[in-house]
This record gives structure tokens, sequence and C-alpha cells, in this order.
């Protein structure tokens, strides 16, 4: 065979591995509104910047008639190229294949990008869109994604793993992306469960849909397994570009740094009426932080999920940080269980990959309640404190509003180790609310009292003016700084240049025994 058959060899095999299931599976796919495999990559990366690895790969099994099915590539596009200028490993499922099905050569494949990703300081990308083990091969496409999900722990903390979820993602499936970093779920077309609607029916005699059990609202809004929801696969993409942005290569880099025109000694009047002087009247935190940030800018994460934390990306003088705020628009802005999961989880990225936290802190304390204590509040809540306690990046808390109790402490104290404390004027920080505090320390006499009322609002102007204010914390160095509430863009930009170079230490062990 002469050079030039040998390269239209080639290219016959490149053109056959580019068609996957063929070109009636990708007009199916095409009509059910989604790209194919190759097409989400390419528009993913940088234009012209994919280079395929194992485009050649073929499955060795020869069960059940899969020897005279076998599809160039095997039915995964992986290799690697840039996003955002920058390298970045990525593995596509082509669900023209065999139903995006994992066999034993797949898996190899992915496999190969993870370690090639972990060994280079490199992101992975996993667009995933797979009925899952392929059944024809039994036990070595479970070893597939055992060998896999052990990659996704090794990787946990050293590069940032993000998983798009662009079709079904079932059985086995599902926990590859679990251990990832961030997940991004499609609307109407893909879904997460660990058994499917027919086998809940079967055992349960539950009648739920494939969208109701495992859709991107149930797993974004209910149980917190998704961090975005997406209209539709160039919406998904487009969030993972925007993601990618705020975050470093790997655990031993700084974030990326991105001038901005927004001045850094910005003062903002309108900060000084925004947080209402009365506690019990709710507001909107991003108002306070958004106006803050480079641009207004915010990129939030988990939105849907645990409404009373907010937890997202922002930059401050064009640095990446990691905004964890109290929502009192939501529960008052209390802790509860699942606020306390959702919170610690971020803490513990930005932690592992060098992004400064801000923490903004207006909370009444514990969401109270036999729901919250049988499900384990004390529990959960103690996942928040540990994260923070244990990160050792710059952290920085500001104070807007209410501080009570143990959640004081939680939200980034002075006390475990946050670097800047500041507080607005009207802050309170307390064991408890004044109204709750002067009702056990003064009951007898409010109970014996002609006029109760007055009594009591006697005694909550005295306890604010002895304990609920940001001054008495001042004095003794709990609280670094009260602010003005216009000067807090510059406040932060300051604090953190201060501390950039800051690294804690904790003490040697191969790790700790976080409360899960």
């Amino acid at each position: 065979m002469s050079l030039e058959e040998k390269i239209q060899a080639l290219k016959e095999k490149f053109d056959s591995a580019e068609l996957g299931g063929g070109e009636a599976r990708i007009k199916k796919q095409h009509d059910s509104g989604k790209m194919t495999a190759r097409e989400r990559v390419e528009y993913l990366l940088d234009h012209g910047t994919f280079n395929e690895i194992d485009k050649l790969v073929l499955s060795d099994n020869i069960k059940f008639g899969m020897d005279k099915n076998k599809i160039y590539g095997d039915g995964f596009v992986t290799g690697y190229g840039e996003l955002n200028g920058r390298k970045v490993f990525v593995f596509a499922q082509d669900f023209t294949v065999f139903g995006g099905s994992l066999s034993g050569a797949n898996a190899k494949k992915i496999v190969k990008i993870m370690d090639m990703a972990l060994k280079s300081g490199k992101p992975v990308i996993g667009l995933n869109d797979s009925g899952g083990a392929r059944i024809q091969e039994g036990v070595e496409s479970l070893a597939g994604y055992a060998d896999i999900f052990l990659r996704n722990v090794l990787s946990s903390g050293v590069i940032p793993q993000i998983s798009s979820i662009m079709g079904p993602s079932a059985g086995g499936a599902v926990y590859s992306p679990a251990i990832t970093d961030f997940i991004i779920m499609t609307k109407n077309s893909s879904y997460m469960f660990i058994t499917g609607p027919d086998v809940i029916k079967t055992v349960t005699n539950e009648d739920v849909t494939k969208e109701e059990l495992g859709g991107a609202d149930t797993h974004n809004s209910i149980s917190g397994v998704a961090h975005f929801a997406a209209e539709d696969d160039e919406d998904n993409l487009e969030i993972i570009k925007e993601l990618h942005k705020y975050l470093p290569d790997n655990n031993m880099d700084d974030p990326p740094f991105i001038h901005t025109k927004d001045p850094v000694d910005r003062i903002e009047k309108k900060l000084n009426n925004l947080v209402p002087d009365n506690p019990n009247i709710a507001y909107d935190i991003r108002d306070v932080f958004k106006v803050a940030v480079d641009d207004g800018i915010f990129f939030e994460i988990a939105e849907h999920f645990a409404k009373n934390i907010v937890v997202g990306f922002a930059r401050l003088g064009g640095r990446s940080v990691g905004i964890v705020a109290n929502q009192p628009n939501h529960l008052a802005g209390a802790l509860d269980i699942n606020a306390s999961v959702k919170g610690a989880r971020f803490v513990r990225f930005c932690d592992a990959f060098n992004i400064p936290l801000v923490i903004f802190e207006d909370v009444p304390g514990f969401l109270p309640g036999t729901n919250q204590e049988y499900g384990g509040i004390i529990r959960h809540g103690a996942k928040l404190l540990y994260a923070f306690a244990e990160a050792t990046v710059p952290k920085i808390t500001v104070i807007t509003r209410k501080a009570y109790g143990g959640a004081y402490c939680v939200m980034g104290s002075k006390h475990i180790r946050t670097d800047i404390n500041l507080a607005f004027p009207g802050a309170e920080i307390a064991v408890m609310g004044p109204k709750g505090a002067v009702e056990i320390i003064h009951r007898k006499e409010i109970s014996e009292a002609d006029d109760p009322q007055k009594v009591i609002s006697e005694k909550e102007k005295e306890y604010r003016e002895m304990f609920a204010n940001p001054y008495i914390a001042a004095n003794k160095g709990y609280i670094d700084d009260v602010i003005l509430p216009e000067t807090l863009r510059p406040r932060l930009i300051s604090g953190l240049d201060l501390i950039k170079d800051k690294r804690d230490e904790n003490p040697p062990k191969k790790h700790g025994n976080i409360p899960l």
C-alpha cells in the first residue's frame, strides 16, 4: 500500500469516528435539541485548539455480536485544548454510539486523560450523556467506572473537576459527577438518579417521572446535587466557560488575575442605607456585596438550593474571591442543615484552590425545630464550622447586621482564624437578640411590672448599649474595625492586598475527620 493510500485509509477511519453512531442517530440527537459529543467539545473550547486522543480506539468485546458493530473511538471523545486561553482536558460521551454507554475501552480513554491532567496540573471537564454501563461487557464496564472514581478522588483538591450533565446519568454513572467540584445540568434533557422510575414503582409503588425524580430543577432546588440549571446545551457550555474564568489550573496556582477599570477606591454612598436599621426587616444581601465587587458582577453557585445562604465567585481589584453570605430575605438568614452543607462545600473548594474568602454575616442563629434537630443540624452545622476553621486562605468577614449565638462563631469569626473582621455601625453581636435576652434575664421584673412592655423596651435599650453593638467586640479586638458602609469596596480590596500572600498552616496529619 502506497503512502497516499495509507493516508486515505486513515482519513476514512477518522471520518468513521467523527460520524459516531451514524447520520440517522446524529439527526435524532439534533431533533431532540441536543448537540453531538464532538459539537459540544468544539463549542466549549477556544476555536481550533482541540487535540483529540484515542480517536481510533476500538472495543475488544466480541460477546453478543458486538464484534460486528465496532465504531472508532467507541463512543467517547477525549482530548485536550484551550479554554479562555488556558489548557484543559475534556471528555464527552457520545449518545449516538450505544447510548453513550461505558465500556472497558472508552473508560480507559477517560482514565488516560485524567491521569494526564493530574500530572500536568490542568482541569478536567466531563460532558456526560450516557445510558450507563454497557450491559454486554458485564464487570468490565463496572471496573471502568471504579477506575474513573479513583481518579476523581485522587484529583479532588488538586485540579478543578467540572461535570456537565447533558443527557441521562443513572446508576453508578452518577458517582463520578458527584465527586467532582461542580455539576451543571440541562433542563428537560438531563437527569440523574440511582434507580429509575420503573424500579421505584416496583419497589415502593411510587409513581414519578424521570424529570421529577432526577431532572435539573429537582437537583438544583431540592437535593442540592447540581449547582447550575442550564436552558440548553449552549447555555450549559457557556456556564462552564464563565465558571472556569474564576478558577486556577491547580492547587499550586493562584486564581487568574483580570485587570479591571472599576476604581479600587470607589465610594458608594448608597451602601449607607441598604441595610435596614430594624433587625426584623428583610433585605437582599446580594444588593450589598454586588455594589462592592468589580463591575457589580457576581457568579452565583447553587442559586436555587438553600437560599438562606448565598455562595459564589466575584472579583475585587481583579482578584478572584469566593463569597459566602447569609441571606436575610430567606428564613431571616438562619443557618439550617442545607445551608450548612452548601456553605461548607464551597468554603472547602475555595480553600483547596487558593481562592480568598469574603464573608458577609447577618445571621440570627441556627434554625430551630424538631426537623432540624432530628435531621442532625448539630452534625451538619459543624461541617460549616469545620470548613471555616480549617481554611488557610485569606479570609475577611463583614458583619452587616445580626451576629447572634453560635452562628457568630461559625461565620468566619476572629476566633477561628479569620484575618480581618469588620462591622457596619448597626451590627449587633451578642449571644441572642435583645428582646429574647431581656425576656430571659429580666423575667421576674417583667412579670411583676405594672407596664411590662415599658420595662422590656427600657431593658432592650440597655442591652443594646451593653452588648448588642459592634463596639464591645471592637473593644476586645474581636472586630478589627467598625467601618462606614460606603467604604466597603476600598476596605475589602486593601485588606485582600495586605493578606494576599498569607498562608496559615494546619498541624501535620493524614487528613482531618470532618463530621460527615
